[in-house]
């Protein structure tokens, strides 16, 4: 049985031209943000008349990356006192790698894979090895292990246990080994913060004083969380309270916090702070904590989900434990008798003992411009969360979402080692709420496009636990080609209307853009993502979305 919802909003320009996004054009290079110029914090990067080329029609004048807002992190310009280098490591290397996440180490494995006596650099501000990031707001907290956050080990849906690293520490050689090594291999520097970056000369320089020069270099520093103003103006004793989450040290001082305080406030409705709220609410009885979740839209994710689907969702939320503020705008946040006070722009006032807030990195265009084949200049290229492309479906976009830095991390690396290929791949990024809520989303979702939703009974397998079990893989990320989906075959099923009101156990969710559907959720709805990636490449217009909805299969057991 199918219910058909459609739900026809005010149409607001979201994808913006490629005149439009990323106009900044730091000229020679390439690098490029869309608002302000470069969207990097306080970086410094210099160049003369030298490189040039890449496919980009760049000219050769003098050039500077200037501060702008915080929205892709990494490198970072220290003004203290430079401290003395602890570690021997390479003067020169062929492949030099900026940013530890998943995107580099992608890329290092790409490289590995095509030139297998590559001698790889990945440079990292953080202390850890590559980690994936997606546990770190799922089942890291569903964990029955007291001893998780020094583990990292976590049990996916399907029970399957694995680390949050993609690979031991035996998997990598040490730095200082890295120029001798016959065979080459994958060393790590941790704990190293890239302050300047000679692109004529073709080296770094880190926040000890030394530097690497390097054959070919991949800016993969991924995003940071954007902190609220009235918090950072609100003095230390409110700041000593307040987690930004994204890193591994945010999710062990959080998992501390929230064994020792009565109360935490969760700002933010996005599916980081949905997914957040969810888990802690799941632990508030075990733990006699309130967990509140306040954000400025009417519902969770209200900026993704049509309207009726956000309400659901926030619905689900609250079954949780979760208490919801909604359309909560934050003025001021003040430290009063040993407790935080949160005073929102109608008067409202929320007392807690903890705030975890910049969940969501900044959604303004940003990053370094670059083009098809991801390179920003003739040996420079960006990948994952910094990378500002060209869509050849939905223009010029950047992404922030774990498949997306997987397959740029990948295909930068092999054009590094010559292939020159465009990066044509759609991504998608999936969200669970939980075992038994979750979605999976491709091309551009934004709830001011007009949505066209198609829905069905969910059964037990329809949930993200089931899905697990079925696939063997708790993280998901589409790296396959679109060759499953050349021919999908649609079910001869009638899509009929569901009678009871507001049952949206599964179901796909059409978002458009002159009458051509330029994103899909799929809600409860896996392993169809194929499916969906070729519908948004064919770039057609469909009179009937709800016999394009039959090619999921989503009402049948």
């Amino acid at each position: 049985m199918l219910k058909c919802r459609t739900a026809w909003n005010k149409l607001a320009p979201l994808a913006r031209s490629s005149s439009t996004v990323c106009r900044r054009n730091v000229r020679g290079t390439g690098l490029t943000n869309g608002r302000t110029p470069i969207c990097v914090p306080a970086t410094h990067m210099s160049s003369g008349a030298g490189g040039g080329g890449g496919g980009g029609g760049w000219d050769n004048t003098i050039y500077a990356v200037l501060v702008g807002a915080a929205c892709v992190g990494g490198m970072t310009l220290v003004t203290a006192e430079s401290k003395p280098s602890s570690a021997t490591f390479p003067s020169h290397v062929p492949y030099l790698l900026i940013g530890g996440g998943t995107a580099s180490f992608a890329a290092a494995r790409s490289i590995r894979a095509r030139d297998p006596n590559a001698k790889v650099l990945i440079v990292t501000e953080e202390p850890d090895l590559p980690y994936m990031r997606p546990p770190l707001s799922k089942e890291l907290w569903f964990s029955d292990d007291s001893s998780v956050t020094e583990t990292l080990r976590f049990k996916q849906w399907n029970g399957k246990e694995r680390s949050i690293y993609f690979q031991p520490p035996s998997f990598y050689i040490k730095a200082e080994e890295l120029g001798s090594s016959e065979n080459g291999g994958v060393a790590v520097l941790t704990g190293r913060k890239v302050v300047h970056m000679d692109v004529r000369g073709n080296k770094i320089k880190m926040d000890d004083g030394s530097e690497i020069s390097y054959d070919k270099c991949l800016i993969a520093t991924g995003g940071i969380p954007r902190n609220l103003q009235v918090i950072e103006r609100a003095g230390e004793e409110v700041m000593k309270r307040t987690t930004l989450f994204r890193k591994i040290e945010d999710f062990k001082a959080l998992d501390k916090v929230s064994r020792n305080v009565k109360s935490i406030t969760i700002i933010g409705g996005g599916f980081l702070g949905s997914e957040l709220a969810c888990a802690l609410g799941r632990k508030s009885s075990e733990f006699g904590l309130e967990v509140v979740q306040m954000f400025p839209e009417k519902g969770n994710m209200g900026k993704v989900l049509p309207e009726y689907l956000s309400n659901w969702t926030t619905e689900r939320v609250k079954r949780e434990g979760v208490k919801i503020i909604s359309e909560a705008l934050v003025k001021s946040v003040s430290f009063i008798d040993d407790e935080l006070e949160i005073t929102l722009k109608d008067g409202r006032v929320v007392k807690t003992d903890h705030i975890s807030a910049g969940l969501e990195v900044d959604s303004d265009f940003g990053g370094y411009r670059v083009n098809a084949e991801l390179q920003a200049r003739s040996n420079i290229w960006v990948a994952g969360d910094a990378a500002c492309f060209y869509d050849i479906r939905l223009g010029r976009r950047r992404v922030e979402h774990h498949d997306h830095a997987v397959v740029s991390g990948r295909l930068a690396g092999e054009n590094m080692t010559g292939t020159s290929k465009p990066y044509w791949h759609q991504s998608m990024f999936w969200s669970d709420l939980g075992p038994d809520v979750g979605y999976e989303a491709i091309g551009i979702v934004d709830s001011s496009l007009p949505t066209v939703g198609v829905f069905a009974k969910a059964t037990a397998k329809d949930t993200p636990k089931a899905a697990a079990e079925q696939s063997g893989t708790g993280i998901r990320s589409e790296s396959e080609t679109e060759d499953t989906a050349t021919s999908p075959v649609a079910s001869t099923s009638p899509a009929t209307v569901v009678e009871h009101k507001d049952d949206y156990g599964k179901g796909v969710i059409f978002y458009l853009r002159d009458k051509v559907v330029v994103g899909i959720v799929l809600w409860n709805v896996f392993n169809r993502m194929p499916v969906a990636r070729k519908i948004i490449k064919d770039g057609e217009e469909h009179a009937d979305l709800n016999e394009v909805a039959k090619l999921f299969n989503i009402h049948e057991d």
